[in-house]
């Protein structure tokens, strides 16, 4: 009975040590498992720091040498290279003529350029974007297409500065540019998902975004759009197809609103039809994106419509707007917020060169609408507050902006082409 006993004794301390070492063995692989959970978690957290700490001292270098190596004024540039990408559309390759370092710019902004046109009596003021990414210090580039007279009126003179580009300057020539600038642009510093759109050569400045989020190795996930009339006006084709092949992150989407038979769907193009809200719908898991678009008024108009009705917030639309018949509809937006800014006042503007004196009122418009209502004309280039050419000085008075200017003017003068009074004005005009 008492061995009996004993064996059972010893069968239950074994079963108790068994379980025992079973359980520290547990407790040391659980031990082992959070130790490297947290050494993983201690190693992600280094490798964000570091990045985060790169990146901060990226763009501590990015805005020295912007600082340090950019100009005031026109610059001296040579057309190093004159390269033919579709049908009417032409890229120019730009060296600085002194062979001194060009500074950085941010992927989507433009160059603006004073051009002697042999027809005309004052130099043409126009901007254009660059069109490829900020890592090659050694050139810029512009892609520009030739504007022909509208469809419905073939009597108009085609685009002066277009053709000008297309057919006078040629490789060698000098021409006269600014510093890049503008407020639409990549944000370079975030991760997060991007949409980018282009319509017809609004191409330019989101290629300059996806050739920056390509060379510079970050894996955000990009779907970029770009909608032209079919395979004839298709640029940059051979380059995109690379980019999609080589970037996972990438997901390219080409329109053509009106194939050819010569065009083939999957490999030309992958959507027949114009690039739209209902596409994007189709295509994209979600709309927690930011969206950059560039393209004719019309397709901007329709596309910032739709993603406001889709719900994507205002500060995750961005686009490019040049000119009066931009989106932003600037007419419009002026007499708005003038009459927002003095409901039922007179304002009286005299321009003290020309000698004339006039009551202004919100529906007139911007100053520079205003002066050549009145006749008095004032050097004017794109007419969105990018160029600068219209800057005229503030002699008493002030004005209120009703867009962000390209390029804050220096103190005491204005931006006439975006700036309303902001009580009686004289300027010098």
């Amino acid at each position: 009975m008492e061995s009996g006993m004993d064996l059972a004794l010893n069968l239950a301390a074994l079963a108790f040590f068994v379980g025992l070492a079973f359980y520290v063995a547990s407790l040391g692989v659980m031990y082992t498992r959070r130790t490297a959970l947290a050494n993983v978690c201690a190693q992600i957290e280094h490798e964000y720091l570091r990045a985060r700490i790169g990146q901060i001292s990226d763009r501590r270098q990015f805005e020295r040498e912007r600082s340090e190596m950019s100009w005031n004024g026109f610059r001296k540039f040579e057309v190093q290279r004159k390269q033919l990408e579709a049908k009417d559309v032409c890229s120019f390759y730009l060296q600085p003529h002194d062979r001194k370092p060009l500074p950085p710019f941010e992927p989507g902004q433009f160059l603006t350029f004073q051009l002697g046109h042999p027809d005309q009596p004052k130099p043409l003021i126009r901007c254009y974007s660059l069109s490829d990414s900020p890592n090659h210090p050694d050139y810029y580039r512009v892609t520009i297409k030739r504007v022909p007279p509208p469809r419905d009126k073939p009597d108009v003179p085609p685009g002066l500065s277009s053709n000008f580009f297309h057919d006078l300057i040629q490789e060698g020539d000098i021409l006269d540019v600014k510093a890049p600038s503008g407020h639409f642009f990549l944000d370079t510093a975030k991760q997060s998902p991007v949409v980018l759109i282009g319509g017809g050569v609004g191409l330019t400045p989101v290629l300059s975004m996806l050739n920056w989020i390509v060379e510079s190795g970050s894996k955000r996930e990009t779907h970029f759009f770009y909608g032209v009339t079919n395979g004839t006006d298709h640029a940059m084709k051979d380059h995109l197809r690379q980019i999609n092949v080589e970037n996972e992150n990438v997901h390219l989407h080409i329109c053509y609103s009106q194939p050819q038979d010569s065009d083939v769907h999957g490999d030309d193009y992958h959507h027949e039809g114009r690039t739209s809200l209902e596409l994007f719908r189709e295509v994209l898991p979600n709309n927690n994106f930011d969206f950059y678009l560039c393209g004719p008024p019309p397709m901007m108009t329709a596309i910032v419509e739709g993603l406001e009705e889709w719900g994507v917030p205002e500060g995750r639309i961005h686009f490019e707007a040049f000119g009066p018949a931009s989106v932003k509809k600037a007419k419009q937006e002026v007499a708005q917020a003038a009459e927002a800014e003095h409901p039922g006042e007179t304002i009286s503007i005299t321009f003290s060169r020309s000698g004339k004196s006039m009551d202004w009122k919100p529906d007139a418009g911007s100053i520079l609408e205003f002066a050549e209502d009145q006749g008095i004309m004032i050097d004017s280039g794109c007419r969105a507050g990018n160029c600068g050419t219209c800057i005229t000085a503030i002699k008493e008075g002030d004005v209120t902006y009703v867009n962000e200017p390209g390029s804050p003017p220096e103190a005491g003068s204005c931006l006439t082409c975006i700036s309303i009074p902001k009580n009686n004005l004289v300027i010098d005009a």
